[in-house]
C-alpha cells in the first residue's frame, strides 16, 4: 500500500485551514472517513480529526493506536497529529477536545452527522461549558471541494489503477459466452480485479444481459446468456484506496442490425463527450455533447441518466457531469486535476441497452484517457 507523502499531506492542511478561515471557523470536526484518509493516510474504520489553525487532533480507539503512532518518522508521517485515544465513545471524546475552545465557532460536516447526535453534542458542550461554549457551525463539502481537483500523487494512482482496470477488461471477454450466467462472470469479474492487485470492487459489479442490460443498475442473477444477447459489463476496483470504473457492451453472437447501430451511436456520443473534455469547460456542456448525438438518433429518452461522475476516494464523487439542475451554478467548469467518467448509454426495454465507459483526467491543455480499451462491438 502507498500513502501520500507527508508534504502532500501538509499542503491538504494548508487549503482546509486557509477554507476554514474564509468562514470565518476556528476548526473543522471531520467525521466522514474519506477526507480522514485524505487529510491523515488513515484507512481504518473509526475515527474523528478536530483540525485547527495549528493542530490535528486525531481520535481513534485502542484498535487503531498503534498502527497510526508506528506512521511517525516515515515519509508519509501525518504533519501535527496528536493521537487522541477514545476512552468511553467517540462522542464523548469528541465534545471533549472540542469543549476545550470556549468561543470558537467549529465546523462540523452537516451531511455526515446524524441530527441526534448534533443535538446531543450540542447539549454536551453547553452542560461542560463554564463559558459561553463553543458554537457549532455546519459546513457543506468543505473538504470534498479540496478533493476535487487531485494532486500529484493521486493523479499517479488514478493512472496505475486505470492501467490495471485496462488489464483486467481485455481479459473479461474471455469469461463471457453462451450458456454462462450473469453471477458466474461477476465473480470471476471480482477475481480478476483482485488477481490485478485490486483491494476490492469499487461496487457491486454489474452483469446485464438480453432485457436486463435495459437496466442501467441491474445486479447479476441467475439469467443465462443466449444467442442476440447484449451484455453490459460494468466494473471497478480500488487500488491504493482510489476508485476506476469501466463499462464495456458485448454481443453473444452476431448483434442484430439495431444493436449495431444503438453500439454506434452510444460510441459517438462517448467521443463527442470526450473531445468537449477541456479546462474552463462546463460539465453541462460536456453532457450535452453526449445527448445531442443521442437525441439526433432518437435514443434521447433512452439516456436518462448523467454523462459521469467524478472518481477519487469514492466511486462517485464531484464534478457530476450531467444536465443542469436549478440549484447548479450556470459557471461550473471543470479544471485541470479533474477525474471523471464518461459514460454515456442507451436503454430500451426488450432489446436491452448499451453503455461504453471510460475514465478521464482534465489536463492544462486538455484531455487524458486514462482507460485504454478497445469499443468495437465485440461478437462472442
Amino acid at each position: 500500500m502507498s500513502h501520500a507523502p507527508t508534504d502532500l499531506l501538509s499542503r491538504r492542511h494548508t487549503a482546509i485551514r486557509q477554507a476554514l478561515a474564509a468562514r470565518g471557523l476556528d476548526a473543522l470536526a471531520v467525521t466522514a472517513l474519506p477526507n480522514i484518509l485524505y487529510l491523515t493516510n488513515f484507512k481504518g474504520s473509526a475515527a474523528v480529526v478536530v483540525l485547527t489553525a495549528d493542530r490535528l487532533d486525531f481520535i481513534t480507539d485502542f484498535r487503531y493506536v498503534s498502527a497510526v503512532e508506528a506512521t511517525r518518522g516515515t515519509a508519509w508521517d501525518c504533519p501535527g497529529l496528536n493521537v487522541i485515544r477514545v476512552d468511553t465513545s467517540y462522542d464523548e471524546t469528541l465534545a471533549a477536545v472540542v469543549a476545550r475552545m470556549p468561543g470558537a465557532r467549529v465546523g462540523f460536516e452537516a451531511a455526515n452527522l446524524t441530527v441526534s447526535r448534533h443535538r446531543w453534542l450540542g447539549e454536551k458542550l453547553q452542560a461542560t461549558s463554564e463559558r459561553a461554549g463553543p458554537e457549532l457551525v455546519a459546513t457543506e463539502g468543505l473538504v470534498e471541494a479540496a478533493r476535487v481537483r487531485k494532486d500529484a500523487y493521486e493523479i499517479e494512482t488514478l493512472r496505475e489503477a486505470a492501467r490495471r482496470l485496462s488489464g483486467v477488461a481485455a481479459c473479461v471477454v474471455d469469461e463471457v459466452r453462451r450458456g454462462r450466467r450473469e453471477r458466474e462472470v461477476a465473480l470471476a469479474i471480482d477475481w480478476r480485479l483482485r488477481q490485478a492487485g485490486f483491494e476490492r470492487s469499487a461496487f457491486d459489479t454489474i452483469v446485464a444481459s438480453g432485457p436486463n442490460a435495459a437496466l442501467p443498475h441491474a445486479r447479476p442473477g441467475e439469467r443465462t446468456f443466449t444467442e442476440g444477447d447484449l451484455v453490459v459489463l460494468d466494473f471497478g476496483g480500488v487500488y491504493d484506496s482510489y476508485c476506476v470504473d469501466l463499462t464495456r457492451t458485448v454481443s453473444i453472437g452476431p448483434a442484430v442490425p439495431r444493436a449495431r447501430e444503438i453500439h454506434a451511436a452510444v460510441r459517438e456520443a462517448h467521443d463527442r463527450a470526450i473531445e468537449a473534455v477541456r479546462p474552463g469547460a462546463s460539465p453541462f456542456a460536456i453532457d450535452a455533447a453526449a445527448r445531442r448525438v443521442l437525441e439526433a438518433q432518437g435514443l434521447g429518452e433512452a439516456f436518462g441518466h448523467g454523462t459521469g461522475h467524478g472518481l477519487g476516494l469514492e466511486v462517485h464523487e464531484e464534478p457530476r457531469i450531467s444536465r443542469r439542475r436549478p440549484e447548479d451554478s450556470p459557471t461550473a467548469a471543470v479544471v485541470a486535476g479533474m477525474v471523471f467518467t464518461i459514460e454515456p448509454g442507451a436503454y430500451l426495454p426488450g432489446l436491452g441497452g448499451v453503455r461504453i465507459e471510460d475514465d478521464v483526467l482534465v489536463t492544462e491543455t486538455g484531455v487524458e484517457v486514462l482507460t485504454d480499451v478497445p469499443m468495437d462491438l465485440v461478437e462472442i
